[in-house]
This record gives structure tokens, C-alpha cells and sequence, in this order.
């Protein structure tokens, strides 16, 4: 009996200006009934490639040879008939980035019913029927007051749940998800991860999982296909390449999780920055006359302290709060209480008086390629704020860049460059650079390693760890994924809806947590 999805001897080139690239080579695989494949490897090695092959989704410069055939029907080369037939209703997509994936200008009711009506004819009061039967399947509560809601209005669960509802709604056969939990807090990773297997199971799917975290393959996938350049180095059942890997890749890649302690921290270092009572609440105005009716309440009541060389881990879901106060540490938004760097209270100065501080207080964002001027080059976005900030007038501007780029790992050689001819490890190397060429006291990482791959994450991590040892650096450390906070932290607080729940050494809230939802997030990462 033939596979549900049989791939076979896949090969994929790109032709542009009369060159020809090749991004699959010779790939086979097969995904069965309730079977689920993971495809896992890192950034350019040809996974997403690969899955936009089997329904032809690829456009006019890619060349596809080989063999792909669902349902013992071939895709590749099939008419346009057959493919309109199949995409979306035989073979549907989840995609990594949904707030990109559904439409902004578009009402959650108006594009579950768009497919429905295309691929059904499904309208009017059966398709209403289908709509709230699906939203409630996937978890969405009220699902009859969500139907008028846009995309910006739900939360990154909620808009994976409607991506996956849209991707369930001609009930497939084969269902792609394409790193579908990447951007989510780990307790909603935990809760679509879940929700996946459940549908699996109760609608009788193949599911082909495409991802770079081994963590999330060991818990849903049944086989796994370790591609690396375009090609499958390695294949097997699950628990057989975890537990016995054969290619040195896979060994690499299994091998990749941020691990060990920062240094300790010197008893005798300066606190570099403490608050106290820190409440940052945001007005909610309504009617002509803009009245105040009541409070954003982003953060409630937090009082820190985080010394030279010292790291301080802030975890909590989407919406919590931790990057707000890291904003109002910055003195980037308004807030109430306390702040205190460098042993002056800096919550009442003025924008004059910040100026001379703003070196001393960086920022790194988790996305790299947006906090990047893609019209700039990578010296002119490290070395923009050395004519702010007039640091070490008495040397060359470019000499400091070069000198910025040797130590955070990148090549002086490549400061011409711009920021899309980068990887993505190389432009938050860049995106640290340009923080650290200041030489600050407190660095806020704001999610830094959840774009990245496994293998970059270490890097990253490891860069981190040797620029605070070199220079005292105080961080504030953002992040969902705790294994990083575990490697990078001496201090962690955790936040849920705007309040600090727990608060101490990372090493006890690891080892014995005190609050509940500490303990669920702890256990949803496992």
C-alpha cells in the first residue's frame, strides 16, 4: 500500500540573471495516515523548500525534478485543476509567522468563510455552523464573540489557533506546519503542540512538522528527516536518532542547547541599576472628549536590583509586562516609582539630562532583521551612534566599527555589506555590536536567541557570556525559552499580567518554585 505523501529524489534549483541555485537535493520521504515527520534542520537548509514542493508553490524560477505524489496522484508538473483542488482542502499549511498569514484588513468570520465558500461552497448558516465548530475545536473560548475580531486583536496563541482552524476547515489529509510554535510563549507552545497531536489523531492525518527544535521533535514527531544543504543526512524513527544519531550533523544539532552558569558575580560589584514600586499603567481614553475610563495595567508593582556582571532573567508569557519595564528602566515610556541607575534616580530627569546617559543603556531587540536599517551598512549602523555620543573622539570611527565587529565574532571585511546579505546569527552579532561600540553598563536583551537557530543560540549565548565577563556588563534578559535564561542568569523574576509573582536566584526557582505559575511554565518547557 503507497504512502498518503510519498517524496521521492526531490530536487530543487532557483534560476536567476542565469545563475542556478540548487536548494534540494534528492530528498525522500513518505508521511502516513496519524503519521507525524519532522524535517529538521537549520536556516537555508531547504525544509520550507521542500514542503511548498508538494503542492507546487514555489512560482516560475524554481526548477523541480523528481517525484511527489499524494494519494498516488503526481503533483509535480499536475494542471492547475488538480492542484487548486488539492491545495488547501487535501494538503493545507501553518505557517511560523501568522500575524504575516492572515489578513490584517480581514475579520477572523470573513476569512475562515473565504475558504470554506472556495473550496465547499459552503455559506451563509452551515458555513456559520462550521466556523464556531472549528474555532471551538482549536481551543478559542467565546468563539462567537472572536468571529468580529481582526488579527491584532487576538494574542499570538489565539492567531496560531485561527491559522490552524483555517488549515482544518476542508478537513485534509495532509497537514504541513511550518515552525508553527517558534514565536510562541512555551505554556501556548506546550498547548499547540498538544492540540496538533489531538487533531491527528481524532481527524486521521498525516502531519509533516518542519522545525530547527529537537526539544519539540522528541515530543510529537514519530519519524524524523535530518536535512542539512538541501539534502536528508540522516533518517529514522524518533526514538532511534535520539538516542543513537549516526551523522555528524544530527550528533551537532542534538548536541546544540545553551548549557552551564554565568560567572559569579564579584561580592564587591556596584548595583547598576535597582526600582522600587515600578507601575507602569496606560490610560484607556474613550468618547470625543477622550475621558479616561480605566488602565492597561502592563506592569504593577516591581522593585529589582541587578549588580555590574550580573545577569537578571525576566520570563513570563506574551503580555506580561517584561519587556515594558525593561522599556521604563530605559526611560523609554512613562512610569511611576523608583528608578535608580548608576546611583542617581533618573525617573524625573529630563530628555537633556538622559542624553549623556543613553551609551550607558542599550538595547538589543529579538528580531534582528527589523531593528536593522536595511538601507544602511553594517558600519554605518554599528558606528551610528559614535557621532551621537562622541565616543573616544581621538580614534577613527571605523577603527572602533572594525574593532566592535572582531569582538562580537564578525569580520571587519564585511562592514560594507548590508544587512540582508547576513544569516540571521550574523546580524544579531551586528545588532550586539552596534549596542556594545558604546561601551555600556546595562544591556536589556530583549528576546535575542528565539529567532535563532540551535546551533546560533549556543554561539550567541557563549558571546553574551564572554562580553560581560570582559566588561562588568549588566543585562536584563528577556526571553520564553528557559533553558537560556537557566545559561545566562544569576537572578530571575517571573511576571504573569503585569505582577511579579516570583523573585530570587535562578538557580532555586529552577530547582524549587514557590508559585504555581512558575511551576506551569517550568513544566511546559520540560
Amino acid at each position: 500500500m503507497s504512502a498518503l505523501l510519498q517524496v521521492d529524489n526531490l530536487s530543487v534549483s532557483f534560476s536567476q540573471d542565469g545563475n542556478v541555485t540548487k536548494a534540494v537535493r534528492g530528498v525522500s520521504f513518505t508521511v502516513d495516515r496519524g503519521e507525524t515527520v519532522a524535517l529538521v534542520g537549520e536556516s537555508g537548509s531547504g525544509k520550507s523548500v521542500t514542503a511548498l514542493s508538494t503542492v507546487s508553490l514555489l512560482g516560475d524560477s524554481a526548477i523541480v525534478e523528481g517525484s511527489v505524489s499524494y494519494d498516488g496522484q503526481q503533483m509535480i508538473g499536475a494542471d492547475a485543476k488538480l492542484l487548486h483542488k488539492v491545495r488547501g482542502n487535501d494538503i493545507s499549511f501553518i505557517f511560523q509567522e501568522p500575524m504575516t498569514s492572515l489578513n490584517p484588513l480581514h475579520t477572523i468570520e470573513k476569512q475562515l468563510t473565504e475558504s470554506l465558500a472556495l473550496h465547499q461552497g459552503l455559506v451563509g448558516e452551515a458555513a456559520m455552523t462550521r466556523i464556531l465548530e472549528l474555532l471551538i475545536k482549536v481551543g478559542i473560548r467565546d468563539a462567537e464573540t472572536r468571529l468580529g475580531a481582526y488579527p491584532h486583536q487576538l494574542s499570538g496563541g489565539q492567531r496560531q489557533r485561527v491559522m490552524i482552524a483555517m488549515a482544518l476547515a476542508n478537513k485534509p489529509d495532509v497537514l504541513i506546519a511550518d515552525e508553527p510554535t517558534t514565536a510562541l510563549d512555551v505554556t501556548i507552545q506546550a498547548q499547540i503542540l498538544e492540540l496538533l497531536a489531538d487533531l491527528k489523531k481524532t481527524e486521521d492525518m498525516g502531519l509533516l512538522f518542519i522545525t530547527h527544535d529537537l526539544g519539540i521533535v522528541r515530543r510529537v514527531a514519530d519519524k524524523v528527516c535530518v536535512m542539512k544543504e538541501g539534502e536528508i543526512v540522516e533518517s529514522g524513527p524518533t526514538a532511534e536518532i535520539f538516542s543513537n544519531p549516526q551523522h555528524p550533523y544530527t550528533q551537532k544539532l542534538l548536541a546544540a542547547e545553551p548549557s552551564g552558569q554565568p560567572d559569579p558575580v564579584d561580592p564587591e560589584a556596584k548595583e547598576a541599576v535597582r526600582t522600587k514600586n515600578l507601575k507602569i499603567w496606560f490610560p484607556i481614553h474613550r468618547g470625543l472628549l477622550k475621558r479616561t475610563v480605566g488602565y492597561v495595567k502592563a506592569v504593577n508593582d516591581a522593585t529589582i536590583s541587578v549588580r555590574e556582571g550580573e545577569t537578571l532573567g525576566i520570563v513570563g508569557e506574551s503580555g506580561s509586562g517584561k519587556t515594558t519595564m525593561a522599556l521604563a528602566i530605559m526611560r523609554l515610556i512613562a512610569s511611576e516609582g523608583s528608578i535608580v541607575f548608576q546611583g542617581q534616580d533618573i525617573r524625573e530627569w529630563s530628555t537633556r539630562q538622559l542624553r549623556r546617559l543613553r551609551k550607558d543603556m542599550q538595547i538589543v531587540f529579538q528580531d534582528p532583521f527589523g531593528s536593522l536599517s536595511p538601507r544602511m551598512t553594517c558600519e554605518q549602523i554599528i558606528g551610528e551612534g559614535l557621532s551621537i555620543h562622541k565616543v573616544d573622539p581621538t580614534r577613527a570611527p571605523r577603527d572602533l566599527v572594525a574593532e566592535a565587529m572582531v569582538e562580537t565574532g564578525l569580520d571587519p571585511a564585511a562592514m560594507d555589506r548590508y544587512p540582508h546579505e547576513f544569516s540571521g546569527g550574523q546580524r544579531q552579532r551586528i545588532a550586539i555590536a552596534r549596542a556594545m561600540v558604546l561601551r555600556p553598563r546595562l544591556l536589556v536583551l530583549d528576546e535575542p536567541t528565539s529567532a535563532l537557530d540551535m546551533t546560533v543560540q549556543v554561539q550567541i549565548v557563549e558571546l553574551l557570556r564572554d562580553l560581560q565577563r570582559k566588561y562588568g556588563l549588566a543585562y536584563l534578559f528577556i526571553s520564553h525559552d528557559l533553558k537560556v535564561v537557566r545559561a545566562m542568569s544569576h537572578k530571575m523574576i517571573v511576571m504573569k499580567q503585569g505582577d511579579v509573582v516570583e523573585y530570587g536566584l535562578a538557580q532555586d526557582l529552577f530547582e524549587n518554585p514557590q508559585n504555581e505559575y512558575t511551576k506551569t511554565l517550568l513544566a511546559a518547557s520540560q
